[in-house]
């Protein structure tokens, strides 16, 4: 279930279905509304003195309750002790921050989503960072734009200011005569079975004509559905494409499979697995190019010491040196230090010039 914020208290709750929760005349919750209004409209009322304790008014002006395990209705009074034999007392549970744009910006409102996205883009990512890049070795930049950026007005619950920053990057992407413009990526990591394969088909032709109606010479980077066991499955299409490209992520995680590889079971998988992944969508005509454009140092291994850190980021380095298209670290900036690319190449884990 989402919830769909209005403001600080009020909240539209949706399901996986994509209806709205709403209330019959009877007091049951009914989801059958596509779009929600009034009715579909619920109020988060919090205990003044533990927040994690909230109660739920529903349109009606009842609270929910729980009746049975199966059976939440929107019949309870006014009055209620907190208590834990309270049914329509429910205690909520933080299980991390808000994750990405949307929840932040859904979480704290557009006043203050505004405020908070304004101080964290004019710190964490600068001119800075780029000159640092450049002088490390690092010739491109992999910057994740979300698609509502596009025109200029916001749909909600997202607020303003990214383009500005994306605009800010390509000034600072500025070396020498080069164009600081080279590739966009339709999409970033669609995900089998939910990203059906004819409708991402459609979705990557659809995208590139449109690019192609404002750049003839701009790459196109598609990127292979993740979950699958065939890596080629668009190898062929995405090579009928001129000046297409075919992005593939490589970690040594989220799989069962790493949980308890050794360093050198780690090595050998990237030195052994990885290379002949690589080779199977890598065409000798150089239709489409290949693009690893994730890896990270970050693993399983507990106890790592920084040799271990150092051969690891170098195996990966030589073998995915061998995509037609290069690759991409994620990320420069991380507070999990494997994820932090500035503080690997500052501390020696990763070298980039010879």
């Amino acid at each position: 279930m989402q919830l769909w914020r209005i403001n600080e208290t009020t909240f539209n709750l949706r399901v996986n279905g994509r209806q709205f929760w709403g209330v019959n005349n009877t007091g049951a919750l009914v989801a059958t509304a596509t779009t929600p209004g009034q009715s579909e409209t619920f109020q988060l009322v919090c205990r003044d003195s533990d927040k994690s304790r909230v109660r739920i008014r529903a349109p009606n002006g009842f609270f929910l309750q729980v009746k049975t395990m199966a059976s939440v209705t929107a019949d309870y009074g006014q009055n209620t002790n907190w208590s834990d034999n309270d049914p329509s007392v429910f205690v909520t549970k933080n299980v991390g921050g808000l994750q990405g744009e949307y929840q932040l910006c859904n979480g704290y409102g557009i006043a203050n989503a505004t405020q908070v996205l304004m101080n964290h883009r004019n710190i964490f990512i600068s001119k800075r960072d780029f000159n640092f890049m450049a002088s490390s070795g690092l010739n491109a930049v992999r910057v994740p734009v979300g698609w509502w950026i596009a025109s200029g007005d916001n749909p909600p619950p997202f607020v303003g200011g990214s383009l500005q920053f994306l605009d800010k990057a390509f000034s600072w992407g500025q070396y020498a005569n080069n164009t600081a413009f080279l590739a966009i990526e339709l999409l970033n990591e669609p995900l089998a079975p939910g990203a059906n394969l004819s409708v991402l088909m459609k979705y990557y032709q659809d995208g590139y004509n449109a690019v192609r109606r404002y750049t003839p010479a701009s790459y196109v980077i598609m990127s292979n559905r993740l979950n699958i066991a065939n890596q080629t499955e668009i190898l062929q299409f995405v090579g009928s494409f001129d000046g297409a490209v075919l992005d593939v992520h490589y970690y040594n995680l989220f799989d069962k499979k790493f949980d308890n590889l050794t360093v050198e079971q780690n090595i050998n998988f990237v030195r052994n697995n990885r290379s002949s992944d690589l080779k199977a969508i890598t065409n000798q005509n150089g239709r489409p190019l290949t693009f690893v454009g994730e890896w990270s140092a970050a693993w399983g291994v507990q106890g790592a010491n920084k040799t271990d850190y150092q051969r690891f980021a170098k195996v990966q380095q030589d073998v995915y040196g061998n995509a037609t298209f290069g690759w991409a670290y994620w990320t420069l900036q991380n507070p999990f230090l494997p994820w932090n690319m500035t503080y690997m190449i500052q501390n020696g884990i990763i070298t980039l010039k010879s």
